[in-house]
């Protein structure tokens, strides 16, 4: 192929995708809607495409530009010079480096960690793959960290608690855990903290009267913050950062037991591209922190507007009241949140139904960035129209016999031919054992979200498997 032909090619396959920009999107993108920060984040990313942070002395250019990002964290997260940080590729590497880190810190066996129930499921992924027990604790009160029943769960497992953590914001509500009672606890005990702020970690430093809870807090020892968030940087970017050099130690590793270089990574990849990291660095550059209050400004005013109107809609309310830019809205029996997700997107809108769990009803999940913010009053007109078309259409009903059947599936005893069955049954099996996607999704989310959490994982599971082949 010619590079006219790839190009178009790839302008035509992307046609197929959701849109990264215009603030349509609200959930995976997070857009700035400053097209001189996307043309220097490309930019960068071309320059540094081939470059690789596998070895700082060979490309010494991004050792400097990690300590540049480092530094520009430290001043606005509260921490002083003895905080240090590394570059990873994005939110879920930083927690599982968190967790393995302290896991390897510790030195226990049967290692366990005590999170609310609301945490990021990178941290259950990270206890899969690293053998810790995922120890999560119901939330109290709006829906934040319960600091009594974790501090009970805590002191009954003892010595195997080798971190606790909690979010800022939970990605599920979009509230704020308490960071002060918390780290008082684990403070008190000896115990690794780690606060999740990868979604919110950009945007509360600029947020006004925003309760502690970063490094300001006596015992936080470990903080992950995603740039490719709400610092609008080209994916994918985090930052994990550690209290001192001490805490992060145990996160390196380094092998010389065999004939080829002593391997030494402070992530979990050993080549990885210098270009999200020089994208990243041009990005936070350009905007600054004078930058960076302005969006923020912009994006909580946006949300506040958007939380406003949403209450304003016959059969929407609020889950909760947004602590930053996320907005969780749920529904009455009249209309269900599937209906209305695939009457958005008819609109031109993508928003992101999230799953029963436990005695809680799906919801919408909205994630609000400084590109949306101007058009608030656009969405809510076209998310009343939504509420108003699915309201006559009533909620989506799923047969008896089917829900029954999803409800009692052993995901343990299914084989390949079974799993077949279960994708046909919720709608999803194709031809010559791959899957089809349908173009309304709510039939199928609705018989999804009627299954327990175990068949919805063998679910997608199948899914994705057949997808990929």
């Amino acid at each position: 192929m010619s590079p006219d032909q790839i190009l178009a090619e790839l302008a035509e396959r992307r046609r197929q995708d959701l849109p990264t920009h215009g603030g349509r999107t609200l959930a995976y993108v997070y857009d700035s809607g400053l097209a001189a920060a996307d043309e220097v984040g490309r930019q960068a990313l071309s320059m540094y495409a081939s470059a690789n942070g596998l070895d700082p002395t060979a490309f010494p250019s991004l050792l400097s530009m990690e300590a540049d990002l480092v530094a520009f964290a430290r001043r606005h997260l509260h921490a002083g010079d003895e905080v240090v940080g590394t570059v990873t590729s994005g939110g879920t590497e930083s927690i599982l480096l968190a967790v393995q880190t302290a896991r390897d810190a510790a030195g226990v066996e049967r290692p366990a960690m005590v999170v609310p129930s609301t945490i990021h499921a990178a941290f259950a992924k990270a206890a899969h793959y690293f053998g810790v027990e995922l120890v999560a604790v119901p939330v109290g009160a709006e829906h934040r960290a319960d600091v009594p029943a974790m501090t009970e769960a805590i002191d009954t497992l003892g010595d195997r608690v080798v971190l606790v953590a909690a979010s800022t914001p939970s990605y599920a509500h979009g509230v704020i855990d308490p960071i002060e009672e918390l780290a008082a606890v684990t403070r008190a005990r000896g115990l690794r903290l780690h606060v999740d702020a990868c979604i919110g970690g950009w945007i509360l430093p600029w947020t006004p009267d925003a309760a502690p809870w970063d490094f300001a807090v006596p015992g936080v020892t470990s903080l992950s913050v995603d740039l490719h968030k709400y610092a609008y940087t080209p994916k994918g970017v985090s930052l994990l950062l550690h209290a001192d050099a001490g805490l992060r130690r145990p996160q390196f590793f380094a092998y010389a037991d065999w004939p080829g270089y002593t391997m030494l990574n402070s992530t979990m990849q050993s080549t990885k591209s210098g270009g999200p990291l020089a994208a990243a660095w041009a990005v936070v550059n350009l905007i600054g922190s004078d930058g960076y209050r302005g969006l923020v400004e912009h994006t909580l005013a946006g949300t506040r507007a958007l939380a406003d109107g949403i209450e304003a809609i016959d059969h929407l309310h609020l889950v909760e009241r947004p602590d930053t830019s996320l907005v969780v809205v749920g529904t009455d029996d009249a209309v269900d949140v599937f209906t209305i997700s695939d009457l958005m997107l008819d609109r031109g809108w993508f928003v992101q139904p999230q799953m029963r769990f436990g005695d809680e009803p799906a919801n919408l999940h909205l994630t609000i960035s400084a590109a949306t913010a101007d058009s608030v009053p656009e969405f809510l007109t076209a998310l009343r129209e939504a509420v108003d078309e699915a309201a006559l259409a009533g909620p989506v009903r799923i047969d008896p016999a089917l829900a029954e059947a999803a409800a009692t599936l052993d995901p343990d005893t299914l084989d390949d031919e079974a799993f077949d069955g279960l994708l046909a049954l919720a709608g999803l099996a194709g031809g010559d054992g791959q899957v089809a996607v349908p173009d309304r999704l709510g039939p199928v989310n609705a018989l999804v979200d009627v299954a327990p959490p175990r068949v919805r994982e063998a679910l997608m599971v199948a899914f994705l498997d057949r997808l990929t082949r």
